[in-house]
């Protein structure tokens, strides 16, 4: 819906600018890995905070992959796997501002991986690919996120500003549920 939204401003003339909101204060200075949890929702190329009640926090626009929204199959398909994930590490990084490593492939990832393997729905030579995390773009570039330019690996990228206040606010265990 967004997504077509922003085609017919687009046709129109109009320029779409995407930003973040905020409902309430967030404090990252006392969080711990089960203060907040992140629901990225690829249909809608958002990146959102709850906190430990559910109660919706901020809400940041992404870009991904593939065109395609599908689940990632295998490694190079450029498509952002989809379950429930975990941060794993966190660094400074020289070309995407900050990186937020999540733990794909999981369990489940590769259960996915093996099962469609078997099914002949992707090459017996395919594998299940990793480094999955979240970043900014390229200096300068945050114009794709307004553009919601698919142009990662399989990662899921925002603007560097939002990028560094996640960084600073989510600590290694968070939960991070990726969904179409």
């Amino acid at each position: 819906m967004k997504r077509a939204l922003y085609w017919i401003l687009f046709l129109a003339g109009i320029t779409l600018t995407t930003s973040f909101r905020k409902h309430r204060v967030i404090d990252p200075a006392n969080a711990d890995k089960d203060t907040y949890s992140v629901y990225i929702i690829k249909s809608e190329y958002e990146l959102k905070i709850y906190d430990q009640a559910g109660e919706w926090l901020a809400s940041y626009p992404v870009v991904f992959g593939s065109k395609d929204l599908g689940d990632k199959l295998y490694q190079g398909d450029r498509r952002t796997p989809e379950g429930v994930f975990h941060i794993t590490g966190k660094r400074k990084h020289a070309k995407w501002e900050r990186f937020m490593l999540i733990d794909y492939p999981t369990a489940e990832s590769y259960a996915k991986f093996n099962q469609r393997k078997a099914l002949g729905l992707i090459p017996a030579n395919a594998k299940i690919g990793g480094e999955i995390g979240i970043h900014g773009t390229v200096p300068y570039d945050d114009y794709a996120i307004d553009q919601y330019r698919n142009w990662t690996e399989g990662c899921i990228s925002t603007k560097n500003k939002y990028v560094q206040e996640l960084f600073d606010l989510l600590p290694v265990g968070t939960r991070v549920e990726i969904r179409r």
